[in-house]
């Protein structure tokens, strides 16, 4: 919402206000006195101010609104400060809900509701008439914090979408440099340890040819098994395991580099979570390594503690040195450039989270970096506990405050008798149906039906009570929660029917939710009218109160169903987005890998095979000079690497080789996966079988969802077969049509029911060519 909507709102209220009073008196030609209109000035004023920079200042502003109607409500008539007392009051309420956390929104609830109660025995007493205000009260105070919850966290989940989608973009331009800078380092290891110990040693058992001639025959075989492990190696480095890479995980890296520190002399603790690879797990080690070395700059012989905690919402990097040993010379602190501190924070900001760092009690300094987490939600300062008792506090002290009753006291007399007021029960049942619908998301069908039974009690608590009010007035409170529960359980992503076998969603029926609605609705109408005393006959009277429950039933379940399906196609098209750019990412790098890849087959691969097979055949001179060929190859190879390209125009199409990357892109976003090959798996598999099981797994790993998820693999005589658990029921009726299409391409099924695991089979006979010319085009 946009500054001027903020500023309409209280106008708005405002302009109610005056309609309702003195705007009617007016209109029927009642004058207020001057001293009326002067108070009630001052309390709309005030009001409106606080209003319009509630924002800014929400507690204080419902402090003060509600203040300002609660003085003003004393030597004014009434409804001179209605409408400002309860739009005033939940606007203010729904700021303070939208802007704050859950905790603050409930505590300003409770203590509202609490001061109205007090208020309420103070001036009429437990036994009140009617009572009904106190119902009217808590309902309205609850819905408008309801509300501002929800809008928080809808603009919460927005918010978290939207990083989620920037790390995802970030992370698809990382990946291919991230696969050139893996192939370089295996590629230098190779050439560094591997082909150089080969030249070294057939260069040596040449010089040592006639005085130790049984060193020839060492060399030659050391060249020969020397060249089998390259050639293995080589073949790594073109198509690296999909389970977990090879090389050092984030925490072994931040594991080696606390190692290293203490190496030095450091005494450095270390207590380090696993982290994915990716932006997150880069920044980690770079504030690390800074402050790490900062602390040996600064402070020598000073102990440091390093933790990292990788959790669901976000990641805790805290580093923390104490206070130098006496007499300690700080060789370093000129060395430094004065902007590590800038550099961290940099770091920390880059991948989306925050950094301080100060002196402790202690005499140290501390570095603290809050990072996102795995589900990159938005990162929040832990909030203290004295900042929660100083609140409950505050609460406290308002709602017993003892002069804002007195203020409001009125002339209506008590009632004295012992029976119990209609209000009570009235907020007895609305409580109860508040609470069942705490459980809508747990239990979205029983709930409508939990509710929907409480309904038909309005009606004996009117007779207890003795209402005498407007007898709509409950049951529209009571429907009210009803349409809530309804339109919960038609949002829910199974109200679009839960996939069959063949992975088409059964779309059902809204049948139990609406029908009970429906039911129990009709009864209570019924019975309300036919206790208050009607004219209507008994059938019209069933007829129109089922007709009009069936209407307003249906409108909450079309609401819901649409508000579900605006949510579901918010969630479909992030999901498309992220596989879109997980495509890219994982087409991009596997474009760099073959390319390396290439210059491997065509230069070191084909040099090495030579050096073997002159080992083989026993000629030295020449295994000398082809195991420096392959290695000015392989440097060669290196420096190529190394140029920066861009994608070409037609990139080669991922195979199952490119699933380790797949695999990387998707944990750096944040997302759990295990893939399993297992050891029955074929080396070669068919062209279109290879390419359709590669879109297949691409297809679930990317389907979106936070929970963890494995990814099996393994072949029969007849068929690959791809296993997939912790698919996301909210996407699983989506994700069987889209696997079944695939599959049926090259002649495979697909299993997977409501829920268990999603099993694609896929044949590995050959393919007919219509069908690899479909397969052709759809690609």
């Amino acid at each position: 919402m946009n500054r001027t909507d903020r500023r309409l709102l209280p106008l708005v209220v405002l302009c109610a206000q005056a309609a309702l009073w003195p705007g009617a008196g007016l209109i029927r030609g009642t004058v207020p006195d001057g001293s009326a209109l002067l108070v009630a000035a001052l309390v709309a004023g005030l009001v409106t101010a606080a209003l319009l920079v509630r924002h800014a200042r929400p507690v204080t502003t419902l402090v003060l609104v509600a203040a300002a109607c609660a003085l003003g409500a004393g030597p004014l008539p009434p409804g001179a400060v209605a409408v400002l007392g309860t739009a005033g009051v939940a606007l203010a309420l729904f700021t303070v809900a939208c802007e704050h956390d859950t905790f603050t929104a409930v505590l300003c609830v409770l203590a509202l509701a609490a001061w109205q109660s007090l208020h309420n025995l103070s001036l009429q007493g437990l036994s009140d008439r009617d009572g009904l205000d106190l119902a009217l009260t808590a309902v309205l105070y609850a819905a408008t914090c309801a509300a501002g919850i929800l809008v928080r966290r809808a603009r919460q989940a927005r918010w978290t979408a939207g990083q989620l989608l920037l790390r995802a973009e970030t992370e698809r331009h990382r990946l291919p440099g991230a696969e050139r800078q893996r192939m370089e380092r295996e590629l230098h290891d190779v050439s560094a340890h591997h082909l150089t110990a080969v030249v070294v040693t057939a260069g040596a058992a040449l010089g040592l040819r006639e005085r130790r001639p049984e060193l020839a025959g060492e060399a030659l075989r050391f060249a020969a098994e020397t060249g089998r492990e390259v050639t293995r190696a080589l073949g790594a480095v073109r198509a690296p395991a999909p389970s977990r890479e090879q090389l050092p995980s984030p925490r072994e890296r931040l594991l080696g580099l606390v190692d290293g520190f203490s190496r030095l002399g450091r005494r450095v603790e270390c207590e380090i979570d696993s982290l994915p690879d990716g932006a997150v797990a880069d920044a980690a080690y770079g504030i690390v390594r800074e402050a790490l070395t900062n602390v040996a700059r600064h402070a020598p012989g000073a102990p440091a503690t390093v933790t990292c905690r990788y959790g669901d919402t976000r990641t805790e990097v805290v580093i923390t040195s104490g206070a130098p040993p006496a007499g300690a010379a700080a060789h370093g602190a000129g060395l430094g450039s004065g902007r590590g501190q800038g550099f961290l924070r940099s770091r920390a900001r880059e991948a989306g989270g925050t950094l301080t760092s100060g002196p402790t009690a202690e005499g140290g300094w501390e570095v603290y970096a809050i990072l996102p987490g795995r589900t990159a939600a938005p990162v929040e300062q832990p909030v203290p506990w004295t900042y929660r008792l100083a609140q409950l506090t505050a609460a406290a002290a308002l709602v017993l405050q003892p002069l804002l009753p007195l203020l409001v006291v009125r002339t209506d007399s008590v009632s004295g008798g012992e029976r119990v007021s209609a209000g009570v029960l009235f907020a007895l049942l609305a409580a109860a149906q508040a609470f069942a619908l705490l459980w809508r998301h747990r239990a979205p069908v029983a709930t409508p039906g939990i509710v929907s039974g409480l309904a038909v009690l309005w009606p004996v608590a009117m007779a207890v009570g003795e209402y005498t009010g407007p007898v709509l007035l409950p049951l529209v409170l009571s429907m009210a929660a009803t349409c809530a529960a309804v339109a919960s359980a038609a949002a829910r992503p199974s109200a679009a029917g839960p996939p069959g076998t063949d992975g088409r969603p059964r779309v059902p029926l809204p049948a139990f939710p609406v029908v009970a609605a429906v039911v129990g609705h009709a009864v209570a109408t019924t019975a309300a009218f036919l206790h208050r005393g009607t004219d209507i006959p008994v059938p019209a009277l069933a007829a129109g109160a089922t007709a009009q429950a069936a209407l307003v039933a249906g409108a909450a379940w079309w609401a819901g169903s649409v508000r579900g399906r605006r949510v579901r196609d918010a969630r479909s098209s992030q999901a498309e987005h992220l596989a879109a750019w997980t495509e890219e990412a994982v087409r991009d790098a596997w474009a760099e890998r073959r390319r390396i890849a290439e210059g491997l087959e065509t230069t070191v691969l084909a040099r090495t095979a030579d050096l073997v097979a002159q080992a083989e055949a026993g000629r030295l001179d020449a295994v000398a000079d082809h195991a420096r060929q392959a290695l000015a190859a392989m440097r060669g190879l290196l420096d190529t690497a190394r140029e920066v390209q861009g994608p070409p125009e037609l990139r080669p199409q991922p195979t199952l080789q490119a699933l380790d990357l797949l695999a990387h892109q998707v944990r750096a976003i944040g997302r759990e996966v295990e893939i399993r090959p297992a050891d029955g798996m074929p080396e070669q598999l068919p062209s279109a079988v290879d390419l359709a099981a590669y879109h297949a797994c691409e297809t679930i790993i990317t389907a979106g969802g936070e929970e963890p998820m494995v990814l099996a693999l393994d072949a029969d005589d007849a068929a690959l077969i791809l296993t997939a658990t912790g698919v996301p029921d909210s996407v699983r009726a989506s994700l069987c049509r889209e696997l079944a299409l695939r599959a049926a391409v090259i002649g495979g099924t697909l299993t997977g029911g409501p829920s268990g695991p999603v099993r694609v089979r896929l044949p590995l006979t050959a393919v007919p060519a219509e069908r690899q010319d479909d397969e052709e085009g759809q690609r």
